[in-house]
């Protein structure tokens, strides 16, 4: 092989060794050895390869690929602005805890900075974000004497790369000895010299490697502790709160069922998010968020300790819990985030991983039923929302939840819809929650809900739904564009169009004395038929504006199979945002009525 076929060769391959099973490839000239090699080893049926037009586009189907599987994913691309357009994925990847691999091709070190075209500075250009980068460089000729010399060195730092990548490999700047690693996207930078593309000679299908089953990485119960609680903490209360936000949904690693049996033994209510997948938990609180923002409730239901774990903080009624609260413990675990979540400043400290239930529990046989209570008194509410009107969002929102088929997926998007699922969303066998909870964007959503559902599918789980407003799916229509060779998942996209930003209505910026920017500045509607530009892509779309009609085009859609949009309409933002205060008033005037 020529020497950059030949460090091709060995990213590539040690990648599979190392447990890599999808690569995502945005084609380009530089990264020519790359793209030969992915598909050399795709025919082979050691990885699964996906093209795609749009650097930032692959960057996010890697990283939904990554997210669900919980396995690394490579994204490559060419050099030049094309790392750039990286950027959002990685950075994504690292404040929620995913094992994206930048692969980027580069120009030999000779011809960097001197004004060679598509060239950029591109080593350390993600700087912190990323746990581990390295910048490899094919040989400048063939080396008789040690010929294999800098593929060993291309393959050493791969390893290393994916053990960083999954969080047993160096701590990134800045921590310390006794800091546990995070999980986190990783750079390989890839120069590569002429010529590009394989010599000629075999076929490239004659060029044979030994398949090496993948590295063991992980125990099974990483981030947990064999200890019960009430010997780590001091004076374990009888009236504590669990809150959960954004949880990995991958392997589970145990979190899940930990933290459910530890706060049915402790007698404490959940406040769990819609991405931490506690639907099930004996304890969870359905409309847990309606229920904290009551007036009144709080200051009548102040927890002794509340016990956090994931990236959480959707809405202001969590916050208020946090400073309620007498003492608060954060639990930080190697998949979740970059960082302990503490977005009050109000943790005293800080576990390691989820401990046991207590040897002697101090139940509260008051506590968790008052709590429980206020949830089903704000379920009623909740139910009547379908009685206000039919074409508003929280009803959309809250039909979709019932329909939603058992061992499927829901993506939703951060902003509005992820805030209404928080409100509507009632328990639920079955249905795994994820989205973008790192950085909380609304951008790369429809290539993310894209990878998310096929690893999703690829695990044997069920048809996918994405929940997204017009603004999110505006900013990655582009996430649609797949060749007919390219793997397609069955995945709906459900698509709230209330033309504009909804959540600003939410929020300051909503005010009256606000109105003459507001439009302009913050609703930014665009007016598109978002339906057409799905077709446009050859999507099929339909639009509805009655949740009744919504279910059916859902069941439709689903058991046609393949990829799907369904617009609903949602005509009025401020209604909407009305809607929403209205539900909330009514919860607390039910909890005033009953309080005790």
């Amino acid at each position: 092989m020529n020497p950059s076929t030949a460090l091709a060769h060995a990213v590539l391959d040690e990648l599979v060794h190392q447990g890599v099973r999808d690569v995502v490839l945005a084609p380009g000239s530089r990264s020519a050895p790359l793209a030969f090699e992915a598909l050399r080893l795709s025919r082979l049926g050691r990885l699964r390869l996906h093209v795609r037009i749009d650097e930032r586009s692959a960057g996010f189907l890697a990283l939904g690929l990554a997210k669900v599987s919980g396995d690394p994913v490579a994204v490559v691309c060419t050099s030049g602005t094309a790392v750039a357009n990286l950027m959002p994925a990685v950075v994504e990847a690292s404040y929620g805890a995913i094992p994206l691999v930048a692969v980027t091709a580069d120009r030999p070190v000779e011809a960097r900075g001197v004004g060679a075209p598509q060239t950029i500075d591109q080593v350390g250009i993600f700087g912190d974000m990323v746990r581990f980068a390295a910048d490899l460089g094919a040989a400048r000729r063939h080396d008789a004497e040690d010929p294999d010399a800098p593929q060993r060195a291309a393959r050493a730092s791969v390893g290393l790369a994916l053990a960083a990548a999954l969080a047993v490999g160096p701590r990134g700047p800045g921590s310390h000895a006794t800091t546990p690693a995070h999980a986190g996207p990783v750079h390989l930078n890839v120069g590569l010299r002429p010529p590009l593309v394989p010599d000629a000679g075999p076929a490239p299908s004659a060029v044979t490697t030994v398949a090496r089953p993948p590295r063991a990485r992980r125990p099974p119960l990483d981030g947990c502790i064999p200890q019960p609680i009430d010997a780590l903490l001091e004076d374990l209360p009888g009236r504590g709160v669990v809150l959960v936000g954004d949880l990995p949904c991958s392997s589970l690693r145990g979190h899940h069922q930990w933290l459910a049996e530890l706060a049915a033994a402790c007698g404490w209510p959940i406040i769990a998010e819609p991405s931490a997948n506690l639907h099930e938990a004996p304890t969870a609180l359905p409309h847990g968020v309606l229920v904290l923002g009551a007036d009144g409730f709080l200051e009548r239901h102040r927890p002794e300790l509340v016990l956090s774990a994931g990236l959480f903080g959707l809405s202001r009624p969590t916050m208020d819990l946090l400073r309620a609260a007498r003492r608060h413990v954060a639990v930080d675990l190697p998949s979740v985030g970059r960082e302990v979540c503490d977005p009050v400043r109000t943790v005293e400290r800080v576990l390691h991983g989820i401990p046991l239930a207590p040897d002697q529990p101090m139940v509260d046989p008051a506590w968790l039923p008052a709590w429980q209570a206020a949830a089903e008194q704000a379920a009623e509410q909740v139910h009547r929302i379908r009685e206000v009107g039919p074409r508003s969002g929280l009803a959309a929102v809250a039909r979709l939840w019932e329909e939603l088929t058992a061992e499927g997926l829901l993506l939703v998007a951060a902003s509005w819809p992820v805030r209404q699922l928080e409100a509507v969303a009632g328990r639920r066998r079955g249905v795994r929650v994820v989205g973008n909870r790192g950085a909380n964007g609304i951008d790369g959503l429809v290539s993310t809900a894209w990878g998310a559902a096929l690893a999703h599918q690829a695990a044997g789980g069920g048809p996918a739904v994405a929940l997204l407003g017009d603004l999110a799916f505006l900013h990655d229509h582009n996430g649609l564009l797949a060749g007919p060779e390219e793997p397609r998942p069955d995945l709906v996209l459900v698509v709230l169009d209330n033309d504009g930003g909804g959540i600003f209505h939410q929020l300051e910026q909503g005010r009256t004395e606000h109105g003459h920017a507001f439009e302009r500045l913050f609703g930014t509607g665009q007016g598109r038929d978002l339906a057409a530009i799905a077709r446009a892509a050859g999507v099929p779309a339909s639009r509805v504006g009655d949740p009744h009609v919504l279910a059916h085009d859902l069941g439709v859609a689903i058991a046609a199979g393949g990829v799907h949009v369904i617009v609903v309409d949602v005509p009025d933002r401020a209604g909407e945002a009305a809607l929403f205060e209205q539900v909330r008033g009514a919860v607390s005037d039910r909890l005033a009525a009953g309080a005790g």
